[in-house]
């Protein structure tokens, strides 16, 4: 059987202004990286916001578990299968991290053949917009503390920084370090700390920004840190505005490639979703709602953290209205959280299927919140058996969801024919009345607690004295209308990633809260969860190579 780079590897990509041409797309608008890679021009973007908007479809899963869910395979292969049925489709998606890449969990291309190619070149640098976003937000960084070196004339209280440096790989030895030691020419001494790239606001700021002078303003509004007299600086006070648009001016541009069949994928920004808002850039998805008749986004994780961020974030903040969802689960996965060991998953057992399957009941609850059609699809494994996919699509069915098998990973968009049928069909019959789980207005604390109990199912919220601190002065500063954006485990809905089904009872523990003023929400940090991941005791990092000729293996 062919590994997924193999399958990359060997695919016959067209040029990439061939697949920009399906779309009406000119070579002229189009900055080329190469032959498969371009970004689409900032004039394509301004003359197409007068075109009427496509179907925007949601792709979203369960909460993941090691038997894996395929979500992204999932979002490429019905993008293939539209493509099959003659519709005019675009995929709009995230840029893999680094960390993942190199860590535990991999790129982000999909696989089988249902991929994004070039798959090394996306896994890797890509175009080098996260480089740039690194850039930015450690330019912003080494200004600040210069500022602090130059005589502090804006006061900043070297306790009350909030900025972070940053970079785009699993490094947990730099979450807490110390900064400026040496002579008094090497800064001045203090506790600074590091994020991952995908974690930042930069990275928020790039995805949530409608075009150069919003992203300006943005920046501008960042919050670095608080003077003697509790007041905010900003970066805009730094003067580091200019600088750090020079170097998101390219980044800024979303990126255009294909799938194994040559389906459009314009790919853009990729915060995570566990500890960020974890969706592709607004501007990639609004130009391809105005390119293409129909749009297939993702959004990370977990329907609890990806879904509600897409929905209460990045919907709430650019006006988009999505017409259905795909909600992606498979056998396996509901087996594990019925209980039964990675090691024991091929076998039929419909007990435990009976028992794991509230998972995908909670996450259809949680969707149908939110008043938009869903469609469950089961990413197909060999080892799956018939009487267990009936048991899933009654399940489905009375419910009130429609449901299809999508074997797209072994047969590419042809493996996704149903499904799309049957997103098709509940976009020609159901009628999409999208709105937000939670008013502007409420408060910050009831924000936090209704995404807890109504998403999560959690009984309360617990804040700590420090974290109920904050969200007081957040309010008091302006900042009570603002969205929340939760970061929890992805692993359970709960915030311990060792409850999993649908747990019910738990208490969801805010450790700590702090605004992110550009991107426009407030981060709430629950339980145990890392804003710089580490590297597991036998990275992926260990089984990538690259030959004499220069070809990649290991890479996933």
């Amino acid at each position: 059987m062919k590994t997924d780079i193999q399958i990359a590897q060997e695919a016959e990509m067209i040029h990439i202004r061939e697949v920009a041409a399906r779309y009406g797309i000119a070579e002229d608008d189009l900055e080329l990286y190469g032959k498969y890679k371009a970004k689409l021009s900032d004039e394509l973007i301004e003359k197409t916001k007068q075109n009427k908007d496509g179907k925007l479809i949601l792709v979203t899963a369960i909460n993941p578990t090691p038997a894996g869910e395929g979500k992204t395979t999932t979002s490429i292969g019905l993008s293939q299968a539209f493509g099959k049925l003659g519709k005019n489709c675009l995929l709009a998606l995230r840029e893999p991290s680094l960390g993942p890449c190199f860590g535990i969990k991999g790129g982000a291309a999909g696989g089988g053949y249902a991929q994004v190619v070039p798959m090394e070149d996306l896994n890797l640098h890509f175009t080098g917009d996260f480089h740039a976003i690194t850039a930015a937000n450690n330019l912003l960084a080494a200004l600040l503390d210069n500022h602090i070196q130059q005589g502090n004339a804006l006061q900043i209280d070297t306790r009350q920084i909030v900025w972070k440096r940053c970079m785009d790989m699993n490094d947990r030895a730099l979450r807490n370090i110390v900064v400026g030691l040496g002579t008094k020419s090497d800064g001045f001494v203090r506790e600074d700390h590091f994020v991952i790239t995908v974690a930042t606001e930069i990275m928020a700021i790039l995805c949530l920004a409608s075009d150069m002078a919003d992203l300006k303003k943005r920046l501008g509004d960042i919050i670095v840190g608080y003077n003697y007299s509790g007041e905010p600086v900003t970066a805009g006070q730094l003067q580091a505005v200019g600088a750090m648009a020079a170097l998101l001016k390219d980044a800024l541009k979303p990126n255009l490639i294909q799938t194994l069949e040559h389906t459009g994928a314009i790919v853009h920004g990729g915060p995570f979703a566990n500890i960020a808002h974890g969706c592709n850039s607004i501007r990639a998805t609004k130009t391809a709602l105005k390119i293409a008749d129909y749009v297939i986004t993702e959004a990370g994780f977990g329907a609890d953290l990806g879904a509600e961020k897409f929905f209460d974030i990045k919907c709430r903040k650019a006006g988009l209205k999505p017409d259905a969802v795909v909600l992606v689960a498979t056998v396996r996965a509901l087996k594990y959280n019925g209980g039964v060991p990675k090691n024991e998953l091929s076998a039929e057992n419909l007990d435990a299927l009976k028992k794991g399957i509230c998972n995908l009941e909670k996450h259809i609850e949680n969707l149908q919140k939110y008043q938009v059609p869903i469609v469950v699809t089961l990413n197909s494994f060999l080892t799956d058996t018939q009487a267990e996919y009936e048991y899933i699509r009654s399940f489905c069915e009375e419910k009130g969801c429609e449901f299809a098998l999508s074997r797209v990973w072994e047969k590419g968009g042809g493996g996704g024919i149903e499904l799309a049928e049957k997103v098709l069909k509940t976009l020609e019959e159901k009628t999409s009345a999208f709105q937000p789980l939670y008013p502007d207005d409420m408060p910050l604390k009831e924000k936090i607690r209704t995404v807890a109990t109504e998403i999560y199912g959690a009984s309360d919220i617990a804040c700590t004295p420090a974290a109920e601190k904050t969200l007081a002065r957040l309010t008091e500063l302006g900042f009570g209308n603002l969205p929340v954006c939760i970061a929890k485990t992805q692993y359970s809905l709960s915030d311990d990633q060792y409850k999993l089904g649908r747990p019910s009872g738990f208490t969801v523990t805010v450790r700590d809260v702090y605004v992110s003023a550009g991107a426009g929400f407030v981060v709430v940090l629950t339980g145990a969860i890392m804003t710089m991941p580490g590297l597991s005791k036998t990275p992926a990092a260990y089984g990538i190579d690259v030959d004499e000729h220069g070809k990649i293996t290991g890479l996933f």
